[in-house]
């Protein structure tokens, strides 16, 4: 462009004007190419030379100088840059083509990268004549790529492969292993009792100890494995070409390393251990998803004999007609949701004085396709194994609500499933849901299972303050069935307590289920609480109960749970 604008500039009055404006236009592009920092390029095959205009300043220093060669940029780039130019130098297409190639090359500052654009002329006989086009500077683009790739794909925590990642790793493994006739593993080593590290030394401490396992874990790995971070406590490790015996002294040796030596922390020495499961590969899965169901399943039955435990997935007709029976379950919850199938039925409880009705319990049912009801044990426990009980708690308050608004008389009871009880978004969901529709508060009894409320004590303290502040009354139920004490209960500051069925059931014929009862009673009385006795089943009961200062009833005596009350 310079040399143009030279030889415009020395043209003579008389010479059209256009030639001027031409001149005036090339330099208005060479001034736009360079402050775009665009660097434009001329590379003519017969003489190798490569002629370079635009913003020169930023061509790296082995291509700057008097002359610049083809040879000199091939030599520069890398290996596949190199590859790509050289297709295209020996193409012998006799059509114009158009190219994009990012190179990479080395500089005194680290690696730049470029993108080169632009065209292929060809010669009357195909052969590549120029390659012209553009370059620009993408290094800035490429290290903000990087690091968001590596954001996606590693954990933040530990700097190991996240749990999508790993997962391709195990399909890529599995795939090998298929198709070479080999066998390959993939372990879930378990970091035993974090949250008992969190309580004792706080969650930054339990966060050192989370990577100084991982690193102990990544350095007893050979170079082909592949670790990562699959959960909060839990690695997850592809070990390739390996047979089943393998698996077994990789899992001592991952254990080993965990259990030998303390964890150094900012808030003390840390001992720690860790159990794994594993799964040896294709034969007992044929997919990554499979795998790490299979490894995880293994990891319970480990945590199940203590700490430090191991555990190898073995195939069992038994286990695999429970999964698919709980798989199904599972889906027939999920069908229900969707089509609105979940329905309630109410259970009266009684006044233990005057016998009338005070409240009702909404207990889930699920109608099945075919019409029939099934009961909650039916498929609630699958839901929270599946981690679908916070959709269905989130339904039955929904429905509860609803029921509330619709018979304005009627006070309603509605239960939150231990599991659910854990999850402290959850928790406030469940809130601001009940704050949205205030005016039935005051008519709505919150039951928590009496291990939810234990277990997580701080989180399930803060979620009976806000209820009770919106009016509403928080019921522990099943007590007596874990091991909750009334000062706990008292902390909690709950309304009453449902004293737990089986403590209940055939009382009369009892002594020492009596005394329990009776003891019970009176220690809910000096903690002004509330009593509800459940599975009340005779009249015998009811006045043996009364005697005792229960305050309700709750049992089929009174009444069995109804799909269409009579309210």
């Amino acid at each position: 462009m310079v040399d143009v604008l030279e030889q415009s500039l020395q043209k003579k009055p008389g010479e059209p004007l256009h030639s001027l404006r031409t001149v005036q236009d090339t330099e208005r592009l060479k001034l736009a190419v360079t402050g775009a920092g665009t660097l434009l390029f001329d590379w003519t095959v017969s003489d190798d030379s490569i002629v370079w205009d635009g913003a020169v300043d930023q061509l790296p220093p082995q291509l700057a100088g008097n002359g610049s060669y083809g040879r000199q940029f091939l030599a520069a780039v890398d290996a596949d840059s190199r590859r790509r130019f050289t297709e295209l130098l020996n193409s012998r297409s006799k059509e114009q083509t158009s190219f994009e190639v990012e190179a990479e090359l080395p500089s005194a500052m680290g690696t730049v990268w470029f993108v080169l654009l632009g065209s292929r002329i060809a010669g009357a006989d195909g052969a590549t004549e120029r390659l012209v086009g553009v370059m620009r500077d993408i290094t800035e683009r490429k290290h903000q790529y990087n690091r968001l790739n590596y954001l996606a794909t590693r954990d933040e925590l530990t700097g190991h492969l996240n749990r999508n990642s790993l997962r391709a790793e195990l399909a890529e493994a599995i795939a090998a292993a298929q198709t070479q006739e080999r066998h390959c593993g993939f372990l879930v080593a378990s970091i035993d009792r974090l949250a008992m590290i969190n309580d004792s030394y706080g969650f930054d401490a339990a966060d050192e100890v989370i990577v100084a396992v991982g690193e102990r874990l990544a350095r007893s790995l050979r170079g082909s494995d592949v670790i990562g971070r699959t959960a909060g406590n839990k690695f997850g490790v592809v070990l390739k070409n390996c047979t089943e015996a393998d698996i077994g002294i990789v899992a001592d040796r991952l254990r080993a390393v965990v259990r030998n030596d303390v964890v150094e922390t900012r808030a003390g020495r840390v001992a720690v251990t860790s159990s794994v499961g594993a799964v040896w590969l294709p034969g007992s899965a044929s997919s990554s998803q499979e795998a790490m169901l299979r490894a995880e399943e293994a990891l319970e039955r480990a945590r199940g004999r203590g700490r430090d435990g191991f555990c190898i997935y073995h195939r069992s007709e038994l286990r695999e007609g429970a999964r698919l029976r709980l798989m199904h379950v599972a889906d027939e919850v999920v069908a229900a949701l969707k089509d609105d199938r979940l329905v309630f039925a109410y259970q009266p409880i009684i006044d233990a004085n005057s016998r009338k009705i005070v409240e009702y319990e909404c207990l889930l049912r699920m109608q099945r396709l075919d019409g029939t009801i099934a009961p909650a044990g039916h498929f609630i426990p699958a839901a929270e194994q599946l981690g679908l009980a916070r959709l269905v708690d989130r339904r039955a308050l929904e429905m509860c609500i609803a029921t509330l608004q619709e018979h304005p008389e009627v006070h309603l009871s509605v239960n939150v499933s231990g599991t659910t009880a854990q999850d402290s978004a959850f928790l406030l969901s469940f809130v601001d849901y009940v704050k949205q529709h205030s005016e039935v508060a005051h008519r709505l009894v919150v039951e928590l299972t009496e291990t939810a409320a234990l277990h997580h004590f701080e989180e399930n303290a803060q979620f009976v303050s806000r209820l009770r502040e919106m009016g509403c009354r928080v019921a522990i139920d099943d007590f007596g069935a874990g091991y909750t004490s009334f000062r706990n209960l008292q902390m909690l500051r709950v309304d009453k307590v449902k004293i737990d069925g089986s403590y209940v059931a055939q009382l009369s014929s009892s002594p020492e289920n009596q005394v329990f009862v009776r003891t019970l009673v009176d220690l809910a009385k000096n903690f002004n609480l509330k009593t509800t006795a459940e599975w009340v089943g005779s009249e015998e009961e009811a006045q043996l109960l009364q005697s005792f200062g229960v305050d309700c009833f709750q049992g089929f005596f009174f009444g069995e749970p109804l799909l269409k009350p009579k309210w």
